[in-house]
């Protein structure tokens, strides 16, 4: 007869349960941050509460918007994943940090599921603003670089043919996001209370956008950028998603993947090598100390 008094472990209670929250926070990060782009693109202008073509302040829209949606994607996952919502992070958690290599594909997989349906429904949303911005341009949607980029990422036009400059400015963003990230959960160092580190987090993120953004869009993040990419291209968005060709790039599907999780491990490496070294020292120094005064106090106490 079988044990009543035992359960059989459900499945939300070990990875499927993590699954479950690094899609729902990377789905949450694509809701509210292409949401941001729709607007500062589409929706704005559309509506008429916008007489002037995108600028400064439009920017300024799709910098905060993506910090907050950082901020309340981590906030969503963060206590049942430690919400990585980015690939990037989760490979360097798992070079860096002893995050288990068995979750990585599985926790890539839902982020990646969790930004594809982000970005569906955003467009579900916005396809009215995105048909007509594109009938007021007079262009067809798979030539339409700016609805496109409501979803995902392009290199600016300064950069030419080049792939080196886009690939080096996703290395250094992520590179400087993961040292960052690593800074602001490491307890050695001055960590925030763990309840304001999803909102510094996404102030990490808002400082890239404004900083670096324009090189290349700031992915950072290869399921931010895939996963609207692929809804795009079945969208009828055609070359400009998928390979990711334009006037002026090509075959640029490749680098918002492999720039974020090359730059994911620079930046660990560099926290680890130039900070966490030190913390570790240092703590090893401060339990020496300790262990001496411990062993003067056995040394002198009475007999």
């Amino acid at each position: 007869m079988a044990d009543t008094g035992s359960r059989r472990r459900g499945y939300r209670e070990g990875l499927g349960g993590e699954l479950l929250a690094e899609f729902l926070g990377t789905f949450v990060l694509i809701l509210l941050g292409c949401g941001s782009v729709a607007v500062a693109v589409a929706g704005l202008p559309g509506s008429g509460r916008q007489v002037g073509a995108f600028g400064a302040a439009n920017w300024v829209i799709v910098s905060f918007g993506w910090g907050f949606a950082v901020v309340f994607g981590v906030y969503v996952a963060g206590g049942v994943s430690g919400a990585h919502i980015n690939p990037a992070v989760t490979l360097a958690f798992a070079a860096r940090r002893g995050f288990s290599w068995r979750k990585v594909l599985p926790y890539w997989g839902a982020q990646l599921v969790g930004a594809f349906l982000g970005a569906a429904v955003v467009f579900s949303s916005y396809h009215w603003a995105i048909d007509a911005f594109d009938k007021k341009a007079g262009i067809s949607r798979d030539q339409s670089l700016s609805t496109f980029s409501i979803f995902a990422t392009f290199p600016a036009e300064y950069f030419g043919s080049s792939w080196w400059g886009p690939l080096l400015d996703q290395i250094i963003g992520t590179a400087v996001l993961v040292m960052l990230v690593f800074a602001l959960i490491d307890t050695r160092n001055t960590a925030p209370a763990s309840n304001l580190g999803p909102y510094l987090t996404g102030m990490v993120v808002v400082a890239i956008g404004l900083s670096i953004g324009t090189n290349a869009g700031y992915a950072i993040n290869p399921a931010r950028d895939f996963g609207p990419r692929l809804w795009t291209y079945i969208m009828g968005w055609g070359d400009i998603a998928i390979p990711g060709t334009y006037q002026w790039f090509s075959h640029y599907l490749w680098i918002p993947i492999v720039g974020p999780l090359v730059g994911g491990l620079v930046g660990a490496v560099v926290y680890d090598l130039f900070i966490g070294r030190v913390l570790d020292a240092r703590r090893k120094v401060g339990e020496g100390r300790q262990g001496g005064r411990a062993g003067d106090e056995r040394s002198n106490a009475p007999e």
